[in-house]
């Protein structure tokens, strides 16, 4: 059987402004690293054999604790890389809703059906970061390994395991720092925890919405 830890990057400056990041390179906040450290308290013990991230420096400073207690490299993925907003990036919530009303209010209603100006939609990411996803774990059998993406590959990813399509997106909830558990063998996946932040108690959030 091989063991998956799905984790989100832990919070950014532009989580808590309500930023969308996608491609944009932004580091970790001060909360961001307390939940990294966190992170690396709770799977002590777990095994992990080996760590992959998205090539953004939120998800390998994540990473970084962990490796340390493992003595592990990292090795970063392209295909787990946050979606590409096009022209959402760097833009705050209010400004999206105020200048994109439309194709914000179908993003709410239909996530499926939208594919951002000059970016992706949610079936690109999906092909690309699921078969980076199988990947890893067919190079992994019998093993215990960490992931460490974003909100948006962990939701398309959690609902392809789950036999959803993406109109299921918001359906499922990744907070920042959240540990999602899944079980691999005969070619079956079994989630057997999501978005866990119980590692988190007691790091104090700043961000006014829970999953951004």
């Amino acid at each position: 059987m091989t063991r998956i830890c799905l984790v989100r990057h832990g919070q950014t400056e532009w989580n808590r402004e309500l930023r969308f990041r996608g491609r944009s390179d932004v580091p970790l906040d001060e909360n961001g690293r307390k939940q990294a450290d966190a992170l690396a308290d709770a799977l002590t013990g777990k095994g992990i054999s080996a760590i992959y991230t998205s090539p953004l420096m939120r998800s390998m400073e994540t990473a970084r604790p962990v490796a340390k207690v493992f003595h592990l490299q990292i090795i970063t993925i392209q295909g787990f890389i946050d979606i590409n907003y096009g022209e959402w990036e760097g833009l705050a919530y209010d400004e999206v809703r105020q200048r994109y009303a439309d194709l914000y209010r179908e993003w709410e209603e239909r996530p499926d059906s939208v594919r951002f100006p000059d970016g992706e939609s949610l079936e690109e990411v999906k092909r690309r970061s699921f078969s980076a996803f199988m990947q890893v774990v067919a190079e992994n059998p019998d093993s215990s390994i960490l992931i460490i993406p974003h909100r948006v590959i962990n939701k398309v990813l959690l609902c392809a395991i789950l036999g959803l399509s993406n109109d299921h997106f918001w359906n499922i909830r990744q907070d920042t720092g959240c540990i999602n558990e899944i079980e691999y063998s005969d070619s079956r996946f079994v989630l057997v925890s999501m978005n866990d932040t119980c590692h988190l108690r007691g790091i104090s959030l700043a961000t006014a919405q829970v999953d951004f």
